[in-house]
């Protein structure tokens, strides 16, 4: 994970893992980043790259990316996160709070030449995702409202929620449009600060920031593919 503030500060990152019933993955990677004129846009960046099937006639890996809104107090302030000093870094770390699964419906897509407005991450951490850019309606009108361009966004076709579009393991011929979903876990994070408290010579007692508290948490993401091709790891189980 790549968290970088509106100064452009660098910070750090984690790995994303696939759920075990998705096809092999070369990669998850999950960037975080503050961005924009005068701090308008705050964006969470999921990319993923997925192994492809060659006997099914697919390319050597498929690349997806997935844009959403960072909302306020998802994860700690970038400062707190700059100042983190990890014990041990080699260490495998399980996270202490497990969080549930979000479902999120990715109904537009991104335009990579102009997702700069968005965030400067996105054309090195999507380039090879190029015509698999995806954000949510909900986010758009957020970011236009912020005086993004809307040249940033594109109109897909029928959303995944509309009865005509079946789900891809439904849809038998490969080249068949059909509604996707691809599942992840962010298996740690710092979601919260940790406060402790001490107290002085008068034994007035005062807060301060002593550590951070550690999350998991899925994501489900529902999106229009132009043909089953695209989703062959979306199988019915």
């Amino acid at each position: 994970m790549d968290l970088e503030d509106g100064r452009g500060q660098p910070g750090r990152h984690l790995h994303a893992h696939p759920n075990s019933e998705e096809s092999p993955i070369m990669a998850n990677s999950f960037v975080l980043h503050s961005v924009g004129l005068q701090n308008m846009t705050d964006v969470k960046i999921f990319r993923a790259l997925i192994l492809g099937e060659l006997e099914r006639g697919q390319s050597q890996y498929q690349a997806l990316c997935f844009i959403t809104r960072l909302n306020p107090n998802e994860i700690i302030p970038s400062e707190s996160m700059a100042r983190l000093r990890q014990k041990n870094p080699h260490a495998v770390r399980s996270a202490e709070e497990r969080r549930g699964m979000e479902q999120l419906t990715m109904n537009m897509a991104v335009n990579l030449s102009r997702a700069w407005q968005l965030s400067s991450h996105i054309h090195n951490v999507c380039g090879e995702a190029r015509e698999s850019i995806y954000t949510r309606e909900a986010d758009v009108k957020h970011w236009l409202d912020r005086g993004v361009e809307g040249s940033v966004f594109e109109i897909l076709p029928p959303t995944v929620d509309a009865p005509e579009l079946q789900a891809c393991p439904a849809t038998r011929d490969l080249w068949q449009p059909c509604a996707c979903s691809y599942s992840l876990r962010l298996e740690w994070y710092p979601c919260l600060l940790k406060y402790c408290r001490n107290r002085d010579a008068a034994g007035k007692s005062s807060p301060y920031k002593c550590g951070i508290k550690s999350c998991s948490k899925g994501y489900r993401f529902n999106y229009y593919v132009p043909h089953r091709q695209l989703c062959l790891w979306d199988e019915d189980t």
